[in-house]
């Protein structure tokens, strides 16, 4: 790494940590206040303050990257454009493009970053949230868990009634399985007191269970009862079985992709919010190599009165990105926008206004100037 490149991350570091830490302890002082009251009834302790916030860090500092990046790029930039250091940079013969590049890294680093917490942690945190927010205005821990639950496997025509499904301890409560053919006539039945799935024989076992098979026209010809029945073969697991009343914005991508392959029968309408969430865990992530295409030319001025203007410029296009970027998410949940548009559409807009204004600056040319109608 060259001297120059050690000098410009420098530069840009000590802001960049002092604005994102610093909207961690606003979001802090927020949040702690907001839930003051709950956690002094709850008596909640220590620990399970420390357990509550950790669980938070992960969609924080999603959130946090981007905004802290755009403000420490322009911080810098127009710092070092104030002090005449960008030009004497570009007198030594360097271009704008090759003054960059250590924070072109920077953008990809912590598009790293964020692509590794949005992969699982940061969909997860919101949830956790609400229910050690419910564990601790109780005073105890909740068994998690769906109440009356119906599930239906299209492809193998059984359909699952269940009182209770505890997904993490791969148990299901009071449950009956109905067989049905291709006619859709019902040909066997199964009742259970408690149901267990084996991840790693992928076999289900039916705990003080009947087994109830008829003709198609209804008439029993066999019942037996039993302490344990295993069924082997089957396809549905407890995640694929909740997975019909999940919120696709607190899944995984690997919980997507499960949600998305076992349930492609569906029609196109019901899964769009799920295929439009997948494509945005991977797309979010880069808006933080898009920031810097946008703040970048928009930080490096040339005199002192195209400060405000440039850095407001850039604040604008940021939040424009933010606002675009969940209009599309909406449209594409609704089925009314192709999800792989509304997820990278908007990444692909703004990247290519960063791209052009890049290379207005490298140019020497000047960049476009907002006018209103009244100004002359």
């Amino acid at each position: 790494m060259k001297i120059l490149d050690r000098y410009v991350l420098q530069k840009f570091l000590l802001p960049f940590i002092y604005c994102f830490f610093g909207f961690i302890a606003i979001w802090f002082i927020f949040d702690l206040s907001d839930n003051l009251q709950d956690f002094m009834q709850g008596k909640a302790g220590f620990d399970i303050l420390l357990a509550y916030y950790m669980s938070q860090i992960p969609q924080i500092v999603v959130i946090c990257l981007p905004i802290g990046l755009l403000l420490a790029l322009l911080y810098s930039l127009t710092s070092m454009s104030r002090t005449n250091e960008i030009i004497s940079m570009l007198g030594a013969g360097l271009s704008v493009v090759r003054i960059l590049i250590p924070l072109f890294a920077v953008g990809l680093v912590l598009t790293a970053i964020t692509a590794y917490f949005n992969y699982e942690s940061a969909p997860h945190a919101e949830q956790i949230k609400k229910q050690m927010l419910r564990e601790i205005k109780r005073g105890k821990k909740l068994i998690g868990g769906i109440n009356a639950h119906l599930f239906r496997n299209r492809d193998d025509n059984r359909t699952w009634f269940i009182r209770r499904v505890y997904v993490n301890d791969n148990r299901l409560d009071d449950l009956e399985i109905v067989q049905q053919n291709a006619d859709g006539k019902i040909v066997q039945v199964w009742y259970a007191n408690k149901g267990t799935f084996d991840p790693i024989t992928k076999n289900w076992i039916l705990n003080r269970a009947r087994h109830v098979e008829m003709t198609p026209s209804g008439d029993i010809i066999k019942s037996e009862f039993k302490d344990e029945i295993i069924l082997s073969g089957w396809s549905e697991t407890p995640p694929r079985i909740a997975s019909s009343v999940m919120k696709p914005e607190y899944l995984s991508v690997p919980e997507l992709k499960e949600y998305l392959f076992f349930n492609s029968d569906f029609p196109e309408r019901r899964l769009a919010p799920f295929t439009t969430h997948l494509q945005y865990r991977w797309a979010l992530p880069w808006v933080c190599l898009v920031v810097v295409l946008i703040a970048a030319p928009m930080g490096i001025v040339y005199s002192r009165r195209g400060i405000l203007g440039g850095v407001a410029l850039a604040i604008g296009l940021f939040f424009g990105l933010v606002f675009v970027s969940s209009l599309f998410v909406a449209l594409g949940k609704g089925d009314r926008m192709n999800p792989y548009f509304a997820t990278w559409g908007p990444l692909a807009i703004f990247g290519a206004i960063g791209l052009y204004l890049l290379w207005l600056r490298s140019t020497n040319r000047d960049l476009p100037k907002l006018k209103m109608p009244w100004m002359s």
